[in-house]
């Protein structure tokens, strides 16, 4: 939504401003569909030689991200402080021998179902279940553990920007894609040299169109749309950042309610629950370990 209203005030004051100082969209329309075919198709062909077939599959939801924002809201920050509290509660208690179940099979383990959200983040529940399990064969070394973590944390970062670097790319050539095409419509107008002044006018004012249209893209579409895409994954990956400070501070030995509260300080402070908000949904979840088995 927010996305469109940027848009329509681009476009709006644009050409509102080319109209009003006397311009004639005439010149702009005429030349508009071949100039848009030169630069759309040049920057899409070298954007497919330039990156491998994943990238540019990726790019394409990359884009539907950039409109629709990060997906994780206030309720999946507290949910997932909620899980790290029951996890860790339950190896804090059990061990080994009470964990294990629940990271083997998360889809099927009491303390995951309670946050279906969260289950359908495959890449965040492997990354938690993956690291509570090497604690459980004593990998508890916490700088070992936060190293390990973190390198795992950057590289899944690392592949997740690749459709922004692409995009990014993208917007950085198309002012010169743009160049291009006027350039071409300057070599037609060059061919045309015996005609009258008018023709010849308005013959270069459409090669212009392709610098105006190489601009106007890389700066107020597809750049923008890269910065927003890089702004969604930083925040899509912060809940990586959260497990691993909780999980952290639980092998630095301190104590579970502790460790959940230095991640709630991890959380981005537009989502974070506030002390007490959290205080009760970790005292629902103490009740609800409490009622049932491990």
């Amino acid at each position: 939504m927010l996305n469109g209203v940027g848009f329509v005030i681009i476009l709006a004051c644009v050409f509102g401003s080319f109209l009003m100082s006397g311009g004639k969209m005439e010149i702009i329309l005429h030349a508009l569909p071949h100039e848009m075919m030169a630069i759309a198709g040049a920057a899409i062909g070298a954007f497919v030689v330039s990156n491998p077939f994943g990238v540019v599959k990726q790019a394409g939801g990359g884009l539907l991200r950039s409109f629709k924002g990060g997906r994780w809201k206030d309720q999946d920050y507290r949910d997932l402080l909620t899980l790290l509290f029951g996890l860790l509660v339950t190896f804090k208690k059990g061990g080994a021998t009470a964990i294990e179940p629940h990271l083997d099979t998360p889809e099927e383990s009491r303390l995951f179902n309670r946050f279906p959200r969260l289950l359908k983040d495959h890449h965040l529940i492997e990354f938690i279940c993956d690291y509570l399990r090497m604690m459980t064969v004593n990998f508890e070394d916490p700088h070992q553990l936060a190293e390990a973590m973190e390198n795992d944390i950057e590289a899944h970062h690392h592949h997740e920007l690749a459709p922004q670097h692409a995009l990014q790319a993208m917007a950085d050539g198309l002012p010169a894609i743009g160049i291009v095409a006027a350039v071409l419509g300057v070599i037609k107008t060059m061919g045309s040299i015996d005609k009258p002044v008018e023709v010849l006018g308005a013959m270069i004012g459409g090669a212009l169109v392709g610098t105006f249209l190489g601009v106007l893209l890389a700066y107020c579409l597809v750049g923008p749309l890269a910065s927003k895409l890089l702004q969604v994954i930083e925040a899509d990956g912060k809940p990586f950042v959260i497990a691993k400070t909780a999980i952290v501070a639980h092998a630095q030995g301190m104590p579970t309610q502790v460790a959940i509260e230095i991640a709630r300080r991890a959380t981005p402070s537009e989502h974070a629950p506030t002390f007490q908000q959290l205080e009760t949904a970790l005292d629902e979840a103490k009740n609800d370990l409490n009622a049932q088995p491990a």
